[in-house]
């Protein structure tokens, strides 16, 4: 088996998809019109080949639910990796996105929360591995 898709609840394709590309660096890969919405994906330059991540349109009352909780929880709805997170937490800082603090060293990883003006928070982490000095 083979992990290909994993899906975002957004409440605007179009500014998911602007805020993934232009804001993330990610790229579009399908854009498929569904009746009201799209078949929407976008793949991260750097990531595992063949993952796409889906933009999905959230038009289910509990979705909504569900994600206006998780985002007052501070709770995120996925994590990207990085391998160098304060230059990406400075160059998406100088992008307009908005975080919640800057990035801590919490032992094996460093992490910092972020919006995605989609209604989630996104946990950008970067792993210390074999770094004793973290």
């Amino acid at each position: 088996m083979q992990l290909k898709f994993t899906r975002v609840m957004v409440t605007d394709q179009d500014a998911a998809l602007h805020f993934y590309t232009a804001i993330l660096g990610f790229e579009k890969m399908a854009d498929i019109p569904m009746g009201e919405f799209r078949w929407l994906t976008v793949v991260s330059p750097d990531g595992i080949a063949g993952v796409e991540l889906v933009l999905e349109p959230m038009n289910f009352p509990p979705a909504k639910a569900y994600q206006k909780a998780m985002f007052d929880a501070g709770i995120p709805a996925m994590a990207l990796i990085s391998s160098d997170i304060q230059s990406d937490y400075q160059q998406l800082k100088e992008r307009g996105v908005v975080f919640r603090g800057e990035p801590k060293s919490m032992g094996v990883i460093s992490a910092v929360v972020f919006e995605d003006t989609c209604g989630n928070l996104i946990n950008l982490v970067q792993p210390h591995m074999g770094d004793s000095t973290h």
